[in-house]
């Protein structure tokens, strides 16, 4: 089994910035891949950013420029800075893992095996 915990939401104005972290511990694979999702409040949940074990990184359109994702293989963690946020980045967001990606790069919910709790990020206008 594998835990996902994140941590790091809180409310913030627009224009300025958070930092989300995600530990995952357990049976973690060192293929394993890691991605950011979100769900804002009416909305399905959507895929935001990832990053394999090679360090490769794939962004949604919505997030490109302003968002970063990067990990710490050492730690099992990952992490996601969020730049010029917008009061439309209001979400819970949502760290995911896939065991034995083997370099690949995901964006779909369904190909992730572990999922956290959810974090609460609130830009105000």
């Amino acid at each position: 089994q594998v835990q996902v915990e994140e941590s790091g939401g809180g409310l913030v104005q627009a224009g300025g910035s958070l930092r989300l972290s995600c530990a995952a511990s357990g049976r973690l694979f060192d293929t394993h891949t890691m991605g950011w999702f979100r769900q804002a409040p009416g909305k399905e949940r959507e895929f935001v950013a990832t990053i394999n074990n090679r360090y490769t990184t794939v962004y949604a359109d919505s997030v490109k420029g302003r968002f970063t994702i990067s990990r710490n293989n050492a730690k099992n963690t990952v992490y996601l800075q969020m730049d010029s946020l917008k009061p439309e980045d209001t979400a819970v967001y949502y760290c995911a893992v896939r065991q034995w990606a083997y370099g690949g790069i995901y964006r779909g919910q369904d190909d992730y095996n572990y999922w956290g709790q959810g974090t609460q990020v609130t830009v105000s206008s």
